[in-house]
């Protein structure tokens, strides 16, 4: 049997390990080193940037808005849409030879009582209450003989009135003069602010005519109720007018006609321009058509000799097929063309006669049509064709026959402004005489333009505003820019200085400021950011936000694991970092013990 025995050098380890045991560590519970922190501040600075950025994100997808006066825009619609505009209309009269029995007050009174018994209760057609301030002054007309100097020429008589008539000052004045001497009663109405009446007229008569002029003439223009009508605004919505005028040869191989416009546009258009100025900015043009032939048909009457179109036929007439009018740079914007047309006929219907329905020829031969223009047909003086010649035979409007031709032009422009055409103004007590002016424009119907034209501006613009803001609230992810709510703060601005000098009384001014007040508001309310918002329907809408969901959806699988696993990164990395650090301390606590 064998037997073993341990040799001395493996005899000693063992009783050395025996008597002296290492201590064990457990990586479980405690750990010698303590624990790091690049990867907590990687996971907590990738966390972080998310966090940061996602107020950028949420700012990229807001809607922008530009606040909007929403209540200066509610308020001023309700001003102009119910409290109407009043203007400082101040009259005077003048009474010489008259022994009135009543006092300047009463007289005065009883003027301001016609006044009211005729209407006076739209200055200019705004529909406002303005002041009235009559003064009563007499004389004697024997110490100076007025009869006979208003009995002379009118035009020398006006200017004189407006020598020796006072106005008042701070607003525009209105005066009537009513001289009492023997004689058929006359009366005129001058191309200034003033009228004057000479005749033999009763008391009443005269406080009746007086008053008359007043409202009628005066204020309402010649117009019996004075109102708005819009038919009779021709200004487009950024305040400009383009008189376009033609001439159009209906048949080039009879004659061919041509003008010289350069001439007409100096002379004659250049003063009507300038007295318009602050109504609207006008601009003109001028085009020669050929081959341009009527649509309505015509017939010979042998009592008048000459081929006859009637009144019937005019809607007819403008032969849109053929008359190429509308060629202006402005045609396709916001500004308002005006076309002004002569019309020279062909050799087979020359001459060629309007008949009006009482069966009269009309001595203008032509008409008009609100808001698109008027035509005038002129007929050459001879209408016979030259048949011997091969080629048509050209030929120049004459200077005289431009300036005939202008002043019926000049009239169909009155008439399209809303004012009479002619020179009479019948009324209840009797017929005036109403002076033209040579810019084709009185000084007293400016004021009645100006008028209505501030009262149109400004209801449109209340009217745009209001729309505006009404869209605008319905549409809360409506994106506004800021260049629309610079043109509604503008042109609420406009307005306030349309009405500041309106009342007292200084119109072109406040003409000019109601007209950029509407300008300015369809300016923000058809902007291009708007309208693409504006004109499209639910569906369409619907169907946006039906892609852009399937969009989000399908971009889902992509960016919320990213997402997911930096938060939950960061968390695990949280959760291992105070592990790893109770560890550290409980080992620093052993060794304290041992």
């Amino acid at each position: 049997m064998a037997e073993i025995f341990d040799s001395p050098s493996t005899s000693k380890p063992v009783e050395e390990n025996t008597q002296n045991p290492t201590p064990q560590i457990d990586s479980k519970t405690t750990r010698n080193t303590k624990p790091g922190v690049k990867r907590l501040i990687i996971c907590f600075s990738v966390l972080l940037s998310f966090i940061l950025g996602f107020p950028l994100l949420w700012k990229s997808i807001e809607i922008y808005r530009a606040p909007l006066p929403f209540d200066r825009i509610d308020s001023f619609s309700s001003q102009v849409e119910s409290n109407t505009l009043s203007f400082p209309c101040r009259f005077q009269a003048v009474f010489i030879g008259f022994d009135f029995k009543a006092s300047h007050r009463e007289v005065g009174a009883a003027i301001t009582r016609k006044m009211s018994d005729l209407g006076r209760g739209d200055c200019g057609g705004c529909g406002g209450n303005y002041s009235v301030d009559v003064a009563v002054e007499r004389g004697d007309v024997s110490a100076l003989d007025f009869g006979a100097k208003f009995r002379s020429d009118d035009e020398d008589a006006d200017e004189w009135v407006r020598s020796v008539v006072k106005e008042y000052r701070g607003g525009h004045a209105y005066s009537v003069v009513v001289v009492n001497e023997g004689g058929e009663v006359r009366s005129v109405v001058g191309k200034y602010r003033h009228a004057w009446i000479v005749g033999r007229v009763e008391e009443e008569e005269a406080v009746l005519r007086v008053a008359e002029i007043f409202v009628k003439v005066f204020v309402n223009g010649g117009d019996e109720d004075g109102s708005i009508r819009s038919e009779f605004m021709p200004v487009g919505a950024d305040g400009r007018i383009v008189l376009s005028f033609s001439l159009l040869n209906a048949d080039p191989r009879d004659w061919i006609y041509d003008w010289n416009f350069r001439e007409i546009d100096e002379t004659f258009l250049q003063p009507v321009i300038e007295a318009l100025q602050p109504i609207a900015n006008i601009s003109v043009e001028s085009q020669v058509l050929y081959h341009t032939p009527k649509s309505s048909f015509s017939y010979w009457d042998d009592k008048h000799g000459s081929h006859i179109f009637t009144a019937k036929d005019l809607p007819f007439f403008v032969n849109s097929n053929e008359w190429h009018l509308d060629t202006s740079v402005a045609a396709g914007g916001r500004s308002k063309v005006l076309q002004l047309v002569v019309y020279i006929p062909s050799a087979k219907e020359c001459p060629l006669q309007l008949k009006l329905p009482n069966g009269d020829i009309s001595k203008t031969n032509g008409f008009i049509s609100p808001m698109w223009g008027g035509v005038v047909v002129w007929n050459p003086q001879s209408c016979i064709k030259d048949l011997e010649s091969k080629d048509p035979v050209r030929n120049t409007i004459s200077r005289q026959d431009l300036q005939t031709l202008f002043e019926v032009l000049m009239g169909q422009l009155r008439q399209l402004l809303g004012l009479k055409s002619d020179n009479l103004y019948v009324g209840e007590s009797g017929t005036s005489i109403l002076l033209g002016s040579e810019r084709g424009f009185t000084e007293w119907e400016l004021d009645v333009l100006s008028r209505k034209h501030i009262c149109f501006n400004l209801l449109s613009c209340a009217t745009t505003l209001g729309s505006l803001s009404r869209l605008v609230q319905s549409l809360p992810r409506m994106i506004i820019m800021d260049e629309i709510g610079k043109q509604v703060k503008f042109s609420l601005e406009a307005a306030k200085f349309a009405q500041s000098n309106a009342s007292i009384g200084i119109y072109d001014a406040s003409a000019v400021s109601s007209r950029q007040s509407r300008s300015l508001a369809e300016d923000a309310f058809f902007h291009p950011s708007i309208m693409s918002i504006s004109y499209y329907s639910f569906e369409h809408c619907f169907a946006i936000y039906s892609q852009l969901t399937t969009f989000l959806l399908l971009l889902q699988p992509f960016f919320l694991p990213v997402i997911m696993h930096v938060l939950l990164g960061a968390l695990r990395e949280w959760k291992r970092y105070k592990q790893e650090n109770r560890k550290y301390l409980a080992a620093k606590a052993k060794e304290k013990v041992s």
